[in-house]
């Protein structure tokens, strides 16, 4: 049952640690000059495109979101003893 609580607190920190990555990296310099964009000038260019950009910070908004959601699913199912999700009430 520990074991069970800190596996799933480990997949949400590394969702959420996953995820604030994509949001930020996308608009850092070292995102326009990597290693692959330089290799693929083709590649590059479509790098350095806002709207995929915009799409690589929308999946990570997604993941953190996700990775919030089972933190917040794994901090009260530890309150109330139970370890499975479907048994934790929904808001809503």
């Amino acid at each position: 049952m520990a074991l069970s609580i800190v596996r799933r607190l480990l997949v949400a920190a590394y969702l959420v640690e996953a995820g604030l990555l994509l949001v930020i990296a996308p608009w850092t310099l070292s995102w326009q000059h990597n290693y692959f964009g330089t290799l693929f000038p083709p590649l590059g260019t479509l790098m350095v495109n806002e709207f995929v950009r915009g799409g690589v910070s929308g999946i990570g908004l997604i993941t953190a979101v996700a990775g919030l959601r089972d933190l917040t699913f794994a901090i009260f199912a530890r309150q109330a003893g139970r370890t499975d999700p479907s048994e934790t009430s929904r808001l809503g």
